[in-house]
């Protein structure tokens, strides 16, 4: 009997596969067949973008963020990639019956001030209790409506070669330190989660001249670039040397037998971008405190074979296929 599995949630190829052979076939309509991070609606003159997610992570409380958090800030993100400004959002719980009031009211306020930190308000909510047993402790779903820029023109069907690729800082740090306070790991560094709004950065470079955003979560920077270069038909290249990754995140990976790329991240953003612009628009990132460590890690290459390769330090290459299981489960 065919079952789902954890490693269906992994935003890998059964993820991919699932969505594309039972709803994609069962649901499917000119929105969701684009496969965005949002979906765009005309509201009069206006052009919206429209999201939604559902958070699991495990702990619910970890080194630079919470579950409350975490749902902001997924759902911000979202709507900040596809090019819109995010406005409001609503928020539906489920807790289990026993969970703590005191952690209940720790999320609610995380959740103020993450709001207030991304500028949007929570409008509309649910709030349901279920069975000891039926859940683990809480999981949160958001939805979010944004305002799409003027000036934006994202798209994955603009992507041409020769267009660059921009990640706005280190990779695998949200899944570092999940895996650090779940398994309480004794880690001499200290790793914190990048979880984190990133619409004050994309308002901050937006402009025709990306012609493509993404963040890198479930799966991690070689997964999304996957998705890329399926959806767009070229393969992309990417340097090793170029990647940024934290000294403590690659040596937790290195002893635990993780690859960092494919580490989820909750505060990062790959930026496609035309390059005769690339360098502009490094330059307008690193003046974010969120892109301080942004670099140029590759490029959208003519072939197609809709491949993503690795050009390793040692000057050889290698292919970065689409993760096909789960690293680490229970990541948001």
């Amino acid at each position: 009997m065919k079952t789902i599995t954890l490693s269906h949630g992994s935003g890998g190829k059964l993820m991919r596969d699932l969505i594309k052979d039972l709803f994609i076939k069962n649901l499917d309509n000119p929105f969701l067949n684009k496969l965005g991070d949002a979906a765009f609606i005309k509201a009069g003159s206006k052009k919206l973008a429209y999201t939604t997610d559902s958070f699991v992570v495990k702990p619910l409380f970890f080194p630079g963020g919470d579950i409350g958090k975490l749902s902001v800030c997924g759902t911000v993100n979202d709507l900040a990639v596809s090019g819109a400004m995010p406005k409001y959002l609503s928020c539906g719980m489920i807790v289990e019956d026993g969970f703590r009031y005191a952690d209940l009211e720790r999320i609610t306020i995380s959740i103020k001030n993450t709001c207030k930190s991304a500028g949007v308000n929570i409008v509309a909510g649910d709030f349901k209790v279920v069975e000891k047993g039926a859940i683990d402790g809480i999981f949160i779903n958001t939805s979010g409506i944004g305002e799409v820029f003027e000036n934006s023109e994202i798209a994955i069907s603009r992507i041409k070669p020769g267009d660059k690729i921009i990640i706005s800082g280190t990779i695998g740090d949200h899944a570092a330190s999940i895996l650090l306070a779940r398994e309480e790991l004794k880690f001499k560094a200290r790793i914190s989660s990048d979880c984190g709004p990133l619409n004050s950065l994309v308002s901050s470079i937006i402009s025709r001249c990306i012609r493509f955003m993404r963040d890198p979560t479930r799966g991690g920077l070689a997964t999304t670039l996957n998705e890329i270069s399926l959806a767009c038909g070229y393969n992309i290249a990417i340097e090793e040397a170029n990647i940024p990754i934290k000294k403590s995140v690659k040596a937790l990976c290195e002893i635990l037998g993780f690859d960092p790329l494919y580490m989820a991240n909750e505060g990062k953003l790959i930026a496609i971008v035309s390059k005769d612009y690339a360098n502009s628009i490094l330059s307008k990132m690193k003046k974010h405190p969120l892109g301080k460590d942004a670099r140029i890690i590759g490029a959208v290459e003519k072939e197609k074979d809709k491949r993503v390769y690795l050009k390793t330090q040692s000057g050889g290459s290698r292919i970065l296929d689409m993760i096909t299981g789960e690293q680490l489960p229970r990541i948001c």
